[in-house]
């Protein structure tokens, strides 16, 4: 997840800068431009390059995935634009004061921890992409789809000097890492659109026909994946950056925003990374598959390996290792930073510097298990589906509070520490659903939605009785 400038002013501010506490002023606005640079930037990184060729081994066809990421990414916008983008407007705060106003400031923290260890395990599996990319030159062996632990002494060494040296980074200062992406980020997208064309190139696709007959009708899934339809596609990529949009992370950034149209720069990151690079990344991947290597795994009942670093050598030799790299490092060092930052509000006497080090050793050691990254699919669902349902609480307060005669901003107003209506309406909603998906086998991704509503409606229910013992100033 690369950031621009004003994901940057947006850090600053929650690690204690002018405007963590207060809404931000009509002088500090940025412009729909600034939204732009930001999302084209952010979603076309590291998780791109693990995304797109585990679509393929869930044997998805070319209609399920080519439409259905059409309209799962156009219903993401349309969760940024219409709820995050008009609630952030409004009042101008970031999430974790929202909430704090909301939940208590204990119950935030609760939010924080489950935050900052999910933003490790992103990491994690970030640090992994780039060791796929590193290790070429030391011909180490790769990762394969079903692989949870490391593979050999040259990975968890790999694996250790990276996570080593992205932690130094992510802890000396947010600034850093934001100049750099600014300059990375543009050879990133230009690494993906060269890889497809150069893997349509090794595929012989003259015509659309071709194109299209690179996922066909599709087919069963490899060893150890579920079966993708055209609801999994759609309801997948909405969802995939569910903790964002519907669970109202992204207040904290259109909370710089003239006004709620701005977020319709969503589609930038949308179509650009979760499109396109999504696709680009898949077709190295079917290049893969057909090479002697993976067909002897698949009829040997193997999944082969989902490794970006061959794939993307494969495609565009040296250019590849270092584009990998890159997406890998741009994404993991500010998930790092935030996950420090989450850490922080929980050991607030620690400094940012040392809890950016804690989140680098557990985003390291998540890295050295690969599991996270060929699992990636699923552990975005689990990380979507567990932080959306606080965005609930926000978005019912918001159209429906008043109506439902509940008082917003209640433990601000009361002086409540922990908000037993938010933490009963988040776990019952979470737990249920979660339950309905281990018991019956149903695609968490399926459940986001539902838990989302119940926890709302759960909110709305739990505080009108809650809200009665107490008296607000």
């Amino acid at each position: 997840m690369t950031q621009y400038s004003i994901e940057n002013d947006v850090i600053e501010d929650i690690a204690g800068g002018e405007f963590e506490r207060e809404p931000v002023p009509q002088s500090k606005l940025k412009s729909w431009k600034s939204f732009l640079g930001m999302y084209a930037g952010e979603h076309a990184a590291g998780t791109e390059f693990v995304i797109g060729p585990l679509f393929l081994t869930t044997g998805v066809s070319a209609f399920d995935l080519l439409v259905g990421l059409l309209l799962g990414n156009f219903l993401a916008v349309l969760s940024w634009r219409f709820l995050t983008a008009e609630i952030a407007v409004k009042y101008r705060l970031t999430l974790y004061y929202h909430l704090e106003k909301i939940c208590g400031k204990n119950l935030v923290t609760i939010y924080n921890l489950a935050n900052g260890v999910l933003f490790c395990f992103l990491a994690g599996s970030m640090i992994t992409v780039s060791a796929t990319a590193v290790g070429i030159p030391f011909n180490m062996e790769m990762p394969k789809l079903t692989d949870t632990m490391p593979n050999g002494f040259t990975w968890i060494v790999i694996v250790l000097v990276i996570g080593a040296v992205i932690s130094l980074i992510a802890a000396k200062g947010y600034d850093t890492v934001t100049k750099a992406a600014n300059w990375m980020s543009p050879v990133i997208v230009l690494a993906f659109l060269a890889c497809g064309i150069v893997a349509l190139t090794q595929l012989g696709v003259n015509s659309f026909s071709d194109f299209w007959n690179i996922w066909g009708e599709g087919s069963e899934p490899f060893p150890g994946q579920i079966k993708y339809t055209f609801w999994h596609v759609v309801i997948w990529s909405w969802f995939a950056n569910a903790a964002m949009h519907v669970g109202m992370s992204d207040l904290t950034v259109f909370r710089f925003a003239k006004k709620p149209r701005a977020a319709w720069t969503t589609a930038a990151g949308m179509y650009v990374g979760h499109y396109m690079a999504w696709i680009a990344a898949a077709l190295l991947y079917a290049v893969y598959i057909k090479s002697p290597e993976a067909q002897a795994m698949l009829q040997a009942g193997e999944a082969p390996s989902v490794a970006p670093g061959p794939l993307a050598y494969n495609a565009i030799g040296v250019f590849g290792i270092i584009a990998v790299v890159l997406a890998g490092w741009t994404t993991a060092n500010p998930t790092i930073y935030r996950a420090g930052l989450a850490f922080q509000a929980i050991i607030p006497k620690v400094s940012t510097f040392w809890v950016t080090i804690l989140a680098g050793m557990v985003a390291t050691l998540a890295g050295l298990f690969p599991a996270f990254a060929m699992k990636l699919l699923d552990f975005v669902a689990l990380y979507g589906f567990i932080l959306a349902p606080i965005g609930a609480v926000i978005a019912f307060e918001y159209f429906f509070g008043k109506q439902f005669g509940i008082q917003n901003f209640f433990a601000e107003k009361t002086g409540v520490k922990f908000n037993k209506a938010v933490f009963y309406a988040w776990i019952l909603s979470a737990g249920v659903f979660y339950f309905i998906s281990v018991q019956f086998d149903v695609f968490l991704s399926f459940l986001t939605l539902p838990a989302w509503l119940l926890c709302g409606v759960l909110f709305l229910i739990f505080s009108k009785v809650y809200q009665k013992k107490y008296i607000v100033n």
